[in-house]
């Protein structure tokens, strides 16, 4: 029999320590299971039964240089691992170093690093999770102090994971919706100004050889072409300044809360973004009640993670009517921003006692609408792009043509 020494965590996430005589490390994690605590750490004989961190000094060099930061890809898939391993029985400690040794992002290897020295100490995962706050998210943070409280911190993982793996899936529809119009946009803009700066300039010489008046489409387009080709600097820079401009104004209070919403206006993508904002609402409003973050504290978290300022202000009134103890639809019913469906979901979700559950189906709902409007939009957007395209390139090149066909009916009379 050997004597281990442990810390654990219990139900109501206070840290425990204590020793066991067992056979083995196995037994330990038994032992502790049966008493409802979550191994932290575990000892034998004074030394720690778990990995201090492989790998060699080089490196160790290297991630040490790297700024503690991760994509969503690494917190998906480092929230899953460890669901997967405490699931299993695999003490916290261990699991963490495990994980941090694997990491393959030298940025979040860092994170991950920190995180286990100040869990190997005896520090809460979530608070050591809060000192990195561009690896894991105030609603990460919130959801793993929430498991820690109620001794679920396995299942609080899991939900955290399909959380974040939603996200992802969301951030991923609208980067997708957002591209190919962007793209295409340069790309027209592009060819455009090489007609006009580098091609149009060149017909000047024939034109005046013609000795004909050139159309007014044409004399419009040589016009343009020669301002363009003598003020190219000085469109582009003005460019800049203005994009510079409206960038600090967007980043004031009050011009955040124009340009959100100004997004929700928008003729074809307003639409969009309003889901996108009611999607990522009802999700993580969801996930925190359903995880036992309190109410008003889940509204807190809702309101810094909108994404919206818009959205965000209505979840703020809506809040302050919660303390005062009012219903939470109430206050989003009056917002335009909320369509009578969601508000009445989420007051037959308060008057049920399922408002976690009606939360997760709006989510679902928009998820799902989301998907369907991008896909359409993209249909949309490409004969679009392609008639605007055509329309620029077109109207070039027949301005260009227009002389001839005039000097060809001046012959023929």
């Amino acid at each position: 029999m050997t004597q281990f020494t442990f810390t654990a965590k219990d139900v109501h996430g206070r840290t425990v320590s204590g020793s066991i005589n067992a056979e083995s490390q196995s037994e330990v994690i038994a032992e502790l299971r049966k008493k409802n605590l979550t191994p932290v750490n575990i000892k034998a004989g004074g030394g720690s039964m778990f990995a201090q961190g492989k790998g060699g000094g080089k490196n160790n060099t290297k991630w040490a240089k790297a700024k503690p930061s991760a994509s969503l890809n690494d917190i998906v898939l480092f929230t899953r691992q460890l669901a997967t391993m405490l699931s299993a029985g695999i003490p916290m400690l261990e699991a963490l170093e495990i994980l941090a040794d694997q990491a393959e992002s030298d940025g979040f290897k860092v994170a991950l690093k920190g995180v286990v020295e100040d869990v190997r100490t005896g520090g809460d995962l979530s608070t050591a999770c809060a000192k990195y706050p561009k690896c894991f998210s105030d609603i990460y943070v919130s959801m793993i102090r929430a498991g820690e409280v109620s001794g679920q911190i396995d299942i609080i993982l899991e939900r955290l994971a399909e959380y974040v793996e939603a996200a992802q899936h969301l951030k991923s529809e609208i980067k997708s919706a957002m591209t190919y119009p962007v793209v295409s946009l340069f790309l027209v803009i592009g060819i455009a100004a090489f007609l006009m700066i580098g091609i149009v300039p060149q017909f000047k010489p024939v034109f005046e050889s013609l000795e004909i008046d050139l159309p007014a489409l044409t004399q419009f387009v040589m016009d343009t072409a020669f301002f363009f080709k003598a003020n190219w600097l000085v469109i582009f820079a003005g460019c800049g300044a203005l994009f510079a401009a409206i960038s600090a104004f967007k980043k004031t209070p009050k011009g955040h809360y124009m340009f959100d919403a100004m997004m929700l206006k928008l003729p074809v993508f307003g639409s969009l973004f309003k889901k996108v904002a009611l999607a990522r609402f009802s999700r993580t409003f969801s996930t925190l009640v359903k995880s036992g973050v309190p109410i008003l504290a889940a509204m807190e978290i809702v309101s810094e993670t909108a994404g919206n300022k818009v959205l965000q202000e209505v979840v703020d009134e809506a809040k302050t009517s919660v303390k005062q103890g009012d219903t939470l639809s109430e206050p989003l019913a009056k917002s335009p921003v909320f369509p009578p469906m969601v508000t009445k979901m989420i007051a037959i979700g308060e008057r049920s006692g399922a408002l976690e559950t009606l939360l997760e189906k709006i989510a679902t709902f928009y998820d799902e609408q989301v998907e369907t409007e991008v896909k359409s939009l993209t249909s949309l957007i490409e004969p679009i792009m392609i008639a605007i395209m055509g329309f620029l390139v077109g109207g070039i090149v027949l301005a260009v043509f227009l002389p001839i066909f005039k000097l060809q009916e001046k012959l023929a009379n």
